[in-house]
């Protein structure tokens, strides 16, 4: 296979990606690929699972392009490239401990009522309708309804948090990527302001006061922040809840297994996140240095993803990976990172995916899907891999 020329955001690659690592994995565990249909960028890409947490482990792939590009500076970067997501120690030791008073597991734990009522409230809207967009009705509302409360968001502006996430993650064209910034930094001036005259118990707040009391965060980093938040917050979970139904519908023996048993839900969640996980590919990385990677001659400044849904499914990590089993013990899978840059939501994702699932299964039993699997279209995106919709028939 000629990997240089294989569109990696094609709807043929998109519909069943897996077939093509498999083909790839055994000959290429690190390789470069063509990114954009257009023009002449290629990007060092890991495969297998190895070569995959050698990559997210090693320190000399780096997040902060500034410290590669001098002409790249904060002006010239979006506000999320200054989060912790993008940055290397120490400022990413200084802003992840900022934000992790806000995903301890006490409170997360505390969020197991209310996430339980929410997708009460959103099972129940469906309750009159034979066929539903699943996503729209159900697996967006539930985790941006979660975040917005977190964060201590208006919940009459979540549709305006959807759009501007939306633009975020998939490959939108530069002016529409610019105006939606343009408006999402324009009300998060407004709701930042008005947190600061006047606190509220939320983690925004929170930031906010941090930020002034001990001035860890400036300006940027803040809204940086804030935008991590909200897009990682919700988008991962949508689409661990849609791409986790989709996998269990096409999988009824193991959806008939999770209905008779639903303690196995913690286990399905696991699965679920490896078998088809919601973020397809890493976060950018750039090699600080020139050095041999895994027998690849890399050079300073050379941009490096992982493709970790194709390491979640390499033989020589797990088992018959192709195989979906919502009884496999807890796997080393890699749906939410490695390394320094872990996703910090982890928990919370879990908490968010095993309820929303649990509680379908309990109010919609004889839920199936509405359309032939061929039918389904798969959102463009560097990062995401999540459905545009997933029409399911509720009885």
């Amino acid at each position: 296979m000629d990997i240089k020329s294989l569109d990696l955001f094609s709807q043929e690659f998109h519909q069943n990606p897996y077939d093509y690592y498999s083909k790839i994995r055994p000959h290429q565990p690190f390789a470069k690929v063509k990114m954009f249909n257009e023009g002449e960028q290629h990007s060092w890409m890991a495969f297998t699972y190895e070569a995959a947490v050698a990559v997210l482990k090693d320190q000399r792939f780096i997040k902060d392009m500034r410290s590669v590009f001098p002409d790249v500076t904060d002006e010239n970067l979006p506000p999320i490239s200054q989060s912790m997501l993008f940055v290397d120690p120490p400022d990413h030791r200084r802003l992840r401990s900022l934000v992790q008073s806000g995903f301890t597991p006490k409170r997360i734990a505390r969020l197991r009522g209310r996430i339980e009522e929410i997708a009460r409230e959103q099972a129940w809207l469906m309750r009159n309708k034979g066929t539903v967009d699943f996503i729209e009705e159900y697996a967006f509302p539930i985790p941006i309804r979660v975040i917005c409360e977190l964060l201590g968001i208006p919940s009459e502006d979540r549709l305006d948090f959807q759009r501007w996430s939306n633009v975020m993650v998939e490959m939108s064209d530069n002016s529409i990527y610019d105006e939606a910034m343009i408006e999402f930094m324009a009300y998060l001036e407004k709701v930042i302001e008005k947190k600061r005259v006047s606190p509220k118990e939320d983690l925004l707040s929170d930031l906010i006061q941090a930020e002034e009391g001990g001035d860890r965060l400036t300006v940027s980093e803040l809204y940086g922040v804030v935008m991590l938040l909200i897009v990682a917050g919700h988008e991962t979970t949508v689409n661990l809840i849609a791409n986790g139904l989709l996998a269990l519908l096409t999988h009824p023996a193991q959806l008939a297994l999770l209905k008779e048993d639903h303690t196995l839900v913690a286990l399905a969640i696991e699965e679920l996140l490896r078998f088809n996980g919601p973020v397809e590919f890493s976060t950018d990385r750039w090699a600080k240095e020139s050095f041999t990677f895994m027998g690849q001659k890399v050079e300073k400044g050379d941009h490096v993803i992982v493709s970790l849904a194709s390491a979640d499914h390499d033989p020589s990590a797990f088992t018959d990976p192709s195989i979906l089993d919502i009884t496999r013990e807890k796997s080393p899978h890699l749906a939410f990172g490695k390394g320094i840059h872990y996703c910090l939501g982890a928990p919370l994702a879990r908490l968010e995916g095993e309820i929303a699932l649990r509680v379908l299964l309990e109010e919609y039993p004889c839920l199936s899907l509405a359309v032939e699997l061929n039918e389904l279209e798969w959102r463009q995106s560097l990062i995401i891999r999540g459905l545009k919709q997933l029409p399911i028939k509720l009885y």
